[in-house]
C-alpha cells in the first residue's frame, strides 16, 4: 500500500458530526493504514480567519514528510486553502488537493461570522493537482461552482447533478467516490449512490 497522509478540513459551523462524509472519510482511510488528521478548528460557528490559518499551517507541519500530502476541504475551508494560498502561507507545497463545495463571495458576504472568508483576488497559483467538485445545485454556490472557481483559477472541475452543498443536509454521510479519488487521484466523481 503506498503511504499517504490526509488533511481533512470542515467549514462552517461544521462541528465534525460522526455521520458527516468527511468523518465517515477520516474512519475509513485511518482503517486502510493512512495518516489521517481531521481537526475540530476553533469556533466554527463565529470563525477567525486567521486562527483558522494558524492552525492549517500548524496541521500542515505535523503531517509526516515521506509520504503523499493530500489535503481536503469543504465549504468554508475551501476559502480558507485559497486565503492561505493568496498569503503565501508556508508548508502548502503537498501533492493533491480536493476543494468540494466551495460557497460564493456573495453568499459569505450575507453572514456576518465569515465576511472575512470571502475570496482573495484572483489569479491564484494553486499547489499541488488540485481539483474541484461541487453540486450543480448548491445553495451555497447559486452562481456555479465551475464560473466563480473552476474556469478562474483554472482547475478541472467536476459538477455534479442533484447533490446539493454535498453535506448532511443533501444526505452526504458515505461518499465512496471521495474515498476513491483519495486512492487513486484519477478517479472520477460520482454521486452517492441513494
Amino acid at each position: 500500500m503506498t503511504s499517504r497522509s490526509f488533511l481533512i478540513l470542515h467549514g462552517w459551523q461544521n462541528h465534525r458530526p460522526h455521520d458527516h462524509w468527511q468523518h465517515w472519510l477520516s474512519d475509513r482511510l485511518t482503517e486502510l493504514g493512512h495518516h489521517v488528521v481531521y481537526p475540530q478548528l476553533p469556533d466554527p460557528d463565529d470563525p477567525d480567519l486567521d486562527v483558522w490559518l494558524a492552525e492549517l499551517t500548524r496541521h500542515l507541519e505535523g503531517l509526516p514528510g515521506g509520504a503523499e500530502r493530500v489535503v481536503i476541504a469543504h465549504s468554508a475551508s475551501v476559502l480558507l486553502w485559497l486565503h492561505a494560498v493568496a498569503r503565501g502561507v508556508t508548508g502548502l507545497d503537498v501533492d493533491r488537493v480536493l476543494l468540494v463545495g466551495p460557497p460564493s463571495g456573495p453568499v459569505l458576504l450575507g453572514f456576518p461570522e465569515v465576511v472575512a472568508f470571502a475570496p482573495p483576488a484572483f489569479p491564484l497559483a494553486l499547489p499541488g493537482a488540485t481539483r474541484l467538485v461541487a453540486g450543480d445545485d448548491d445553495p451555497y454556490c447559486p452562481e456555479g461552482a465551475l464560473a466563480v472557481y473552476g474556469d478562474p483559477l483554472g482547475i478541472p472541475t467536476e459538477i455534479i447533478p442533484g447533490v446539493g452543498h454535498l453535506d448532511l443536509v443533501a444526505g452526504y454521510g458515505s461518499w465512496p467516490a471521495v474515498l476513491d479519488w483519495c486512492l487513486d487521484g484519477s478517479t472520477k466523481f460520482t454521486a452517492r449512490p441513494a
